[in-house]
């Protein structure tokens, strides 16, 4: 027998405001009941949207008013797992606004704002994303430096709890690091992984770009700044280890772009690398893309490495969300560059183009790349 869903039994009856008070009260919102989702909001209203990010369905959807009432709601089939970030677009007096759900606590942040979250059946956010009190903190600094390649570029570092210029470490590379800091609590997750010895101690240069659609695009020039200037800089200041297996690199979107083409240009020097949602736009034919001119130098460098793929690094972990418009890209790299003979794993998610879902991925590509101490010593 099929379950009859919350929305359909208290609609059944007379909606009084006693009843619709108690309803609003006794549930969390969205419902989800399965692969169920009842959405609502309660307002006047001339229409309400729910304006969601999952690549493939229609980016706005009706939600519809119970008769007699100021209650909106609509109810869409979204896989149990699912994370889907989403606002609510309300129209009054010829005019709308897009608006967080008010009954929604779960909010994820961006560097445009903030979006409400619904978790899915089965979703939960990862344990390791949060505060740990038994996990001792490491310390993060700003840097500055003087690049001969892109002029003065500033950041912040990351030194392990237990640091000591008498221990060598591995160094990892991190594109849009202030991104990653704010937004995919990356500082917490190393600490806990650090803390569970799930990865080694390790030393991390969060990096930012002034612009980063540029010099992430395939950019010689910042190619040359993370590996010629950078890294032999930071091994002056600090006890590196100095061999492939203990260099990562990484990024998302564009910054994973930037993160392979780096390793792309600079064949074997970086070891490690963690590409999350890259934007691999190509071309079968012709040189033209459905993205835009921003997407050209990238477009042109992708279509460059399928053409003649080759090995850059050993392992090299790629992670990407299943309601991105990307999805088909990622998908597509995957068995090139496993075809070259690197190690490469895989992992899709029921997740979005956003800095949440490239959290929650973290812990795997970080402990596969780079795991504990014990077994990265003796690799």
């Amino acid at each position: 027998m099929k379950h009859r869903l919350a929305i359909d039994a208290f609609l059944a009856e007379t909606v009084t405001p006693g009843r619709l008070r108690a309803f609003l009260e006794s549930r969390r919102f969205p419902i989800v009941e399965g692969a169920s989702v009842t959405f609502v909001w309660r307002g006047e209203a001339d229409a309400v949207h729910l304006r969601h990010w999952i690549y493939g369905l229609e980016s706005s959807n009706d939600l519809h008013r119970a008769p007699g009432t100021d209650l909106w709601h609509l109810t869409m089939e979204i896989p149990s797992g699912s994370r889907v970030e989403y606002k609510y677009e309300v129209h009054r007096g010829g005019g709308s606004t897009w608006i967080e759900d008010p009954l929604n606590p779960n909010r994820a942040r961006d560097p445009f704002g903030a979006n409400s979250v619904l978790q899915g059946s089965g979703y939960e956010a990862p344990s390791w994303s949060r505060h740990d009190r038994l996990s001792r903190q490491g310390h993060v600094e700003p840097f500055v430096f003087d690049s001969d390649a892109l002029g003065r570029r500033s950041g912040h570092l990351y030194l392990p709890a237990r640091f000591r210029r008498t221990r060598q470490y591995p160094l990892l590379v991190v594109h849009d690091g202030s991104d990653y800091l704010a937004y995919a609590s990356l500082r917490t997750v190393l600490d806990n992984l650090i803390h569970r010895l799930e990865i080694p101690d390790m030393i991390v240069a969060f990096t930012d770009s002034p612009d980063r659609l540029r010099e992430y695009a395939n950019d010689e020039r910042h190619a040359r700044y993370l590996t010629k200037e950078l890294v032999p800089h930071l091994a002056s200041r600090f006890p590196l280890f100095d061999r492939p297996q203990a260099r990562c690199v990484m990024g998302a979107s564009f910054g994973a772009v930037a993160a392979l083409s780096t390793a792309y240009r600079y064949p074997g020097f970086w070891g490690r690398v963690l590409l999350q949602s890259g934007s691999f736009a190509f071309t079968d034919i012709g040189k033209r893309n459905r993205r835009g001119p921003l997407f050209d130098r990238v477009v042109e460098f992708v279509n460059e490495y399928r053409a003649e793929p080759k090995a850059v690094s050993e392992r090299v972990f790629v992670s990407c969300g299943v309601y991105e418009s990307l999805i088909y890209e990622n998908r597509s790299m995957v068995p090139l560059l496993d075809g070259t003979g690197m190690d490469v794993r895989f992992v899709e998610s029921r997740d979005g183009h956003n800095w949440e879902n490239w959290r929650d991925r973290l812990r795997e590509g970080l402990s596969w790349l780079m795991p504990g101490p014990l077994m990265f010593i003796y690799e």
